[in-house]
């Protein structure tokens, strides 16, 4: 069975920086990517990263490139999502899901079912 942990929620003002882990044990996909996703209130659930943990190749949408930054941890299939910069509008719920790629939609991934996703972490971005 597959485990999915997340951490590092916080509270943090605006152009501050806050770090989050998403570890993946027990029985894991090989090949695999790791995606960070973010839901605020009454938003659509939408891609901030992906990271191919084989490869080490990432995707990060125009919203958060340059700011955010995945790396990942290979000896304990942990990635580490590092925000920086963060804006009002970073102001979310985050989640990080085992997929077996980058190239999904939102609603592929989410489908891909609930044991792949991790419990969800909630970021808030205010003065």
């Amino acid at each position: 069975q597959l485990h999915v942990a997340q951490s590092g929620a916080g509270l943090v003002q605006p152009g501050g920086s806050l770090i989050l882990s998403c570890a993946a044990s027990g029985l894991i996909p090989d090949p695999f990517a790791i995606g960070w996703f973010r839901q605020a209130p009454g938003k659509e659930r939408e891609v901030v990263s992906c990271i191919r943990l084989s490869a080490g190749t990432t995707y990060y949408p125009d919203s958060v490139k340059g700011r955010f930054t995945t790396t990942r941890d290979d000896a304990t299939n942990t990635v580490y999502l590092q925000m920086n910069s963060l804006k009002t509008e970073d102001t979310a719920v985050y989640y990080c899901a085992v997929l077996p790629g980058c190239a999904m939609t939102v609603k592929q991934a989410m489908a891909v079912g609930d044991d792949y996703w991790g419990q969800g972490t909630q970021v808030t971005v205010s003065s």
